[in-house]
Parts: C-alpha cells; sequence; structure tokens
C-alpha cells in the first residue's frame, strides 16, 4: 500500500510563502470529478485500493529543528509497516527530513532530484534548514548512496563547488536528455519540485525560472524507470495555490501524483 501524506509547511520558503495551502488544493483535484484517477499505464489510482491517505502532518511549532523532527518522526511512523510513502508539501525544506527518515529504513538509498535550482546552499539567509539548501544536508550527513539532479538551470559558483564536493550527478537543462534514466539504481527516492517545468506549465509555483522541461518530458522521466528499479517514495514540493491560475499547477501536480504512485506500486 501507498501512503499519502501532506505537509503542509512553508516556514523555510525563501521568498513568498503559499506552499502550505498546496495539499488540499492538490486532493481537490481528485474530488472535483474534472478527470478520471487513471495513470497512464493503465492503472487506476483510487483511495483505499493503491493508497492510504493519512492526512497532513500538524505543526505546534514552525521553527525549523522542531519542524524537521515532526517530518522525520511522521515519516519514520509510516515506513514501519514496509510502505511507500509519497508527501506532498509544502516546500522544499521537507525533502530533508523526509529523506532522513527513508534513509536510515533503506541502505544505499539513492535520490532523484528534478528541479530548477541544485537546493545545495550551505545555508541560506542564515538558515540552515533554508529550501535553498536541503541536499547540502543531506550529502554532507552521507545520508545516501547517490544524488542525481535534473533540470538544474539556476547553478552559480558556490553550488557548483558544493555539486563538486558532494559527487553530484547533475544533468542541467541546457543538457537534458534521457539518457540518465537508464543509469538509476535503486532503492530510490524521488523528489519533485514543480518549478523543473517551465513556468508555461505551472505558474503556481513561487520562483519562477523560464527554460524548463515539459509536462510531458517530466512524466517520461518518470515513465521510463526501469522496471527492476524500486521506487519506495517520493515527494511533490513547491506547489504555490496562491500564484496558481485556474488551478492549473494543481492539476499538473494530481497527474504527476498518479504517475509517481503507478510507479510506486
Amino acid at each position: 500500500m501507498i501512503k499519502l501524506i501532506g505537509v503542509p509547511f512553508d516556514a523555510n520558503s525563501s521568498f513568498l510563502k503559499g506552499p502550505s495551502y498546496a495539499p488540499p488544493r492538490i486532493r481537490l483535484m481528485e474530488k472535483e470529478g474534472s478527470a478520471n484517477a487513471y495513470a497512464e499505464n493503465g492503472v487506476e489510482i483510487v483511495e483505499n485500493r493503491n493508497y492510504q491517505d493519512c492526512g497532513d502532518i500538524s505543526f505546534m511549532d514552525s521553527s525549523p529543528k522542531k519542524a524537521f523532527n515532526t517530518i522525520k518522526n511522521e515519516i519514520q511512523r509510516l515506513l514501519k509497516d514496509d510502505s511507500r510513502v509519497l508527501s506532498i508539501g509544502g516546500d522544499h525544506s521537507i525533502s530533508y527530513p523526509i529523506i532522513s527518515a527513508f534513509a536510515e529504513k533503506y541502505e544505499q538509498l539513492n535520490v532523484l532530484h528534478l528541479d530548477a535550482h541544485a537546493d545545495l546552499y550551505d545555508s541560506f539567509d542564515n538558515n540552515p534548514y533554508s529550501h535553498a539548501s536541503p541536499f547540502a544536508r543531506i550529502m554532507e550527513h552521507k545520508k545516501v548512496s547517490s544524488l542525481t539532479q535534473v533540470g538544474i538551470r539556476t547553478l552559480n559558483t558556490h553550488q557548483r563547488e558544493q555539486a563538486a564536493k558532494f559527487g553530484v550527478t547533475m544533468i542541467e537543462m541546457k543538457d537534458f536528455n534521457l539518457d540518465f534514466v537508464q543509469d538509476l539504481r535503486g532503492p530510490l527516492y524521488i523528489s519533485l519540485d514543480l518549478d523543473v517545468l517551465d513556468p508555461a506549465f505551472v505558474p503556481g509555483v513561487s520562483h519562477y525560472e523560464p527554460g524548463g522541461m515539459s509536462t510531458r518530458e517530466l512524466i517520461s522521466i518518470i515513465q521510463r524507470i526501469p522496471d527492476g528499479v524500486e521506487v519506495v517514495g517520493a515527494d511533490i514540493v513547491e506547489y504555490n495555490p496562491m500564484r496558481d491560475v485556474h488551478n492549473t499547477t494543481a492539476m499538473v501536480a494530481y497527474k504527476l501524483m498518479k504517475e509517481l504512485m503507478a510507479k510506486m506500486a
């Protein structure tokens, strides 16, 4: 069974708030009935049939350290029975505690990170828990076996140095092709920041970064992950309903949620 958990947290966002409102809006796309529940491989994604909705994590304190512990503890609880877990955020800082929990469950965990931004800042705005820093924390603590970043198109000197320091495999958007998919290894965790897509496809994100991939290219990445690669978990982050237009981005997130669940099933 796949467990769906909402992580309505955006206190570590550096630019705009709003991703904390994302989980219920994404769920609404299923409930309103404008699209059917089938993934493109023919699997119907239905609550209580192939996934369980575990609601949203509650935050009594939004301080970065306490939020980290709250998220990590909840993910660890969900993983106790060997379920797959799909998290919907939330800003990208939530991936640090989530992946920390997965790394304790799965030895030699590999991470596929899809994003316009590398999120490798040592400390952004003097906040080591910033949504611009989760993969610096993950890599410096040696929590995963490998990190593959795809779609990146905002690298500065510091982040290039960080990527080299941590041995990150990076496919920048200017060099994008699908060849890397065949090199992915399991167990695999997928962290999907919606701004990996060009802003034309996702108006509801906080950081517009032109030159991104299309929705079809992103779906193709998910679908072409080899059958022998076990996808144990994923997150969809950085959807900001406050900037969305006619729920366009919410529907993209729902589509991607179905495709991820079909791959995880």
